[in-house]
């Protein structure tokens, strides 16, 4: 017998191999993984978003918001979704419109730290200031003989809820603007009105002009 004759070694089917089958499983696993990551994002759970610009110590109703389905994913938590609106909530701070409404933005009414006052401003405020600006109410005390005093800051902190600008108004280009003022500042806002204080609504600083 020579060695050509000698008998062959037969060869194992290559789905045998253990190597085989240790790929196939790797693939299936990797097929699997990215099929649970894209099915994961893909579903989606209601939350609310503000149907219109809301104002800090603003009472948030369902009219004032509207229902979209979005994919947050472990984020849901932190956003306001239909089950959480009971009872009475304000803003508590400027939620503008088409945002996502964070839990955080909303609190109590009956704790609220804020409230509504409405200033006519004895100079043109500025186009830039519309409801959620943040601006600056500043005084100047009407002295005896009919001056005014040199302005001093108010009111550092105010939100706007809205603005009616009236160029008939005395003095030409004044506006009334609805303010949202920290409670601690009413007192003193409203005696600058009874004293007929010259009042100013200026935006505060790189909030335009």
């Amino acid at each position: 017998m020579t060695a050509l004759d000698a008998p062959r070694t037969p060869r194992r089917a290559f789905w045998g191999d253990a190597r085989f089958l240790l790929g196939v499983l790797l693939i299936v696993a990797s097929v699997a993984g990215v099929w649970f990551v894209v099915s994961a994002a893909r579903q989606t759970a209601p939350a609310f978003a503000a149907a219109r610009t809301i104002v800090p110590g603003e009472a948030i109703t369902a009219d004032d918001l509207r229902e979209v389905d979005v994919a947050l994913g472990s984020l849901g938590v932190s956003y306001l979704t239909p089950g959480q609106l009971d009872g009475d909530v304000v803003a508590t701070r400027t939620i503008a419109e088409g945002e996502l409404v964070p839990s955080a933005a909303v609190g109590d009414a009956t704790g609220s730290r804020t409230t509504n006052v409405v200033v006519r401003s004895a100079v043109e405020v500025p186009s830039s200031v519309d409801t959620g600006s943040v601006v600056e109410v500043w005084a100047a005390p009407l002295e005896e003989g009919g001056d005014y005093a040199k302005p001093r800051i108010l009111v550092a902190d105010a939100t706007v809820v809205s603005v009616v600008r009236d160029d008939s108004m005395m003095g030409g280009g004044a506006s009334a603007v609805e303010l949202v003022i920290p409670r601690a500042d009413v007192a003193a806002a409203l005696a600058a009105m009874a004293d007929q204080s010259a009042l100013s609504v200026v935006p505060t600083a790189g909030a335009g002009s």
